[in-house]
């Protein structure tokens, strides 16, 4: 099984993108972050031409998160901590794999940039309520993969330039810290767990030649339980859809399971 997690940064201004990348490498589940729409306007029609059904938590112009799958998934919920600024971030589903019940959790966490403002509050805030439902999450099921845009750098080889980002809101230690928290809960970075010194990249910026200078950062990631490491076969980040036309800034990153 392929699950897929890509930022695509607008699903209708991408649509034909996320058409191509869908029909080129066939992923399983995609779970796909800032759509920037709300339910009423999701492309369901675009999603299903290529076989996939469409899991959508949707907002207005900003945010939005959906899942897009071939699998039946079960068990949506869209409201699995409450966010005090009614944003629309997280939503969750069960998908069967072999005999276990995976529950998948497609997060996009705020940006938390500029430091010190309402922004980063907010940040820590969500990053703090996920960790608190994740220790609840745990004692029903151990098969849990969180995957989405982080909006985290977790060491200096995971972005082109660390000095540069040492108070962005990205790199800053005490949001790293939040991520050490849920590997303390029994999470693993699987890309990290398969390619422990790799140097690679799920973002670029449009600005400056960043993706023609390779000056990119790894905020989009993959956790696993300790129950789940044995199915790891890959990890792929896939940049392809980043090369092409009208591109979003972020790239897919793949979990291969076998």
């Amino acid at each position: 099984m392929i699950i897929s997690s890509w930022n695509v940064n607008s699903i209708r201004a991408r649509i034909l993108n996320v058409q191509e990348y869908l029909k080129k490498f066939n992923p399983d589940v995609v779970l796909v972050q800032e759509i920037k729409t709300q339910d009423e306007t999701y492309p369901y029609d675009d999603v299903k031409k290529i076989k996939y059904e469409s899991y959508v938590f949707g907002q207005k112009s900003y945010n939005g998160v959906a899942i897009l799958s071939k699998k039946k998934l079960d068990n949506i919920q869209k409201d699995i901590f409450k966010d005090k600024n009614k944003q629309s971030r997280i939503i969750t589903a069960d998908v069967k794999y072999k005999s276990k019940v995976i529950k998948l959790i497609n997060i996009y966490t705020p940006n938390g940039n500029p430091v010190d403002t309402e922004k980063y509050d907010y940040k820590l805030y969500w990053l703090d309520s996920l960790i608190k439902k994740l220790k609840s999450l745990l004692k029903i099921n151990e098969n849990i993969i969180i995957a989405g845009d982080f909006n985290i750098i977790p060491s200096a080889e995971d972005v082109h330039d660390p000095k540069g980002y040492e108070n962005d809101a990205l790199y800053r230690i005490e949001i790293r810290k939040k991520l050490r928290e849920m590997y303390n809960l029994g999470f693993h970075d699987a890309f990290r767990y398969i390619y422990p010194d790799k140097e690679e990249y799920t973002f670029w910026d449009y600005t400056s030649g960043a993706w023609q200078k390779n000056n990119g950062m790894r905020i989009d990631h993959f956790l696993l339980t300790n129950s789940l490491l044995k199915n790891i076969k890959d990890v792929k980040i896939n940049k392809y859809p980043r090369g092409r036309e009208k591109p979003s800034d972020h790239t897919p990153i793949e979990l291969e399971l076998t």
